[in-house]
């Protein structure tokens, strides 16, 4: 049985509530449960029962070293709707100093930002399936700077993104 898709992710974070604060305030979620040292996070317009489950470990916790001198997990990967979304996400991870990175993978716009504890995570807007080029689709290994304003004039800022890899069948 092939999988569909991730239904969540689950993260050991220094401080439950202020991770909790952070991914509230930097991306909309909610809290849809929460226990002493426990918290479980639903994303806006989401249909899963959570999408962030955050488990306390403690200030005393070490960097992860993972991708340095150990395999781990990179980052998660959120989409957004729109341009505009993407925009107004860009404005807040900077605003909230998370954000370090954006850039342009042709089919997908993403930023980048760390949340409290150092973790990266992406925010991406996905090129709709129905707009792709040749040209988009061989630009795919070649990562340039995001340009969001011309991204918008390119595809509207309205325009719902794709959803999940948006290449044509």
């Amino acid at each position: 049985m092939p999988v569909q898709r991730l239904n969540h992710a689950v993260l050991y974070v220094r401080d439950v509530e202020e991770s909790v604060a952070f991914y509230r305030e930097a991306l909309g979620f909610d809290v849809v449960m929460s226990m002493r040292g426990a918290a479980f996070l639903q994303a806006p317009g989401s249909s899963n029962d959570h999408d962030l489950g955050l488990f306390q470990i403690g200030a005393d916790a070490a960097p992860s070293p993972a991708g340095r001198t150990s395999v781990g997990l990179y980052h998660l990967a959120w989409e957004v709707d729109t341009l505009e979304e993407l925009e107004r996400v860009r404005a807040k991870l900077a605003e909230l100093g998370a954000l370090v990175g954006a850039s342009d993978h042709s089919t997908t716009k993403a930023l980048y930002a760390r949340d409290p504890d150092g973790l990266e995570f992406e925010v991406s807007w996905l090129v709709p399936a129905a707009l792709l080029t040749e040209e988009t689709l061989a630009g795919r290994t070649r990562v340039r700077p995001l340009d969001l304003d011309a991204d918008k004039q390119r595809y509207g800022a309205q325009t719902r993104g794709g959803v999940g890899v948006s290449i044509p069948a």
